[in-house]
């Protein structure tokens, strides 16, 4: 059961970072991998949220947490593509923007994370 948990989870979170990234891209365009950065930022957000809510807060079912913590948030961030970017960057020469992507990407998502755990606490 918890196998095809992830692999429904993971159907919808490569949907969801296809539309929220080219959304991005399309609002700020593609000098920059802003796309990949959002939905970084925004998987850490949520799975610290999901984090706390699921250890602390609400018992669910260990499917239920396999589709939405490992399939959704697993397929929705983007790691490989966060990597493959910033070596883009560095082939074309960019350091400035390979070193900026990085920076971002790691604090932000870290902060991010920080935020959701809060933010699931207080309420």
């Amino acid at each position: 059961m918890q196998l095809i948990a992830i692999a429904a989870g993971g159907a919808i979170g490569a949907l969801l970072r296809f539309w929220v990234s080219n959304g991005v891209h399309f609002v700020a365009g593609r000098s920059f991998p802003y796309g990949t950065l959002t939905v970084n930022v925004l998987g850490s957000l949520l799975i610290g949220l999901l984090y706390v809510l699921f250890n602390e807060r609400f018992e669910l079912a260990a499917p239920w947490r396999a589709l939405l913590m490992v399939g959704v948030l697993g397929a929705f961030t983007t790691f490989s593509t966060f990597s493959m970017e910033t070596l883009e960057l560095l082939e074309k020469r960019d350091i400035l923007k390979a070193l900026l992507n990085v920076f971002l990407n790691v604090g932000l998502c870290v902060f991010a994370a920080w935020m959701g755990v809060i933010i699931a606490r207080a309420v």
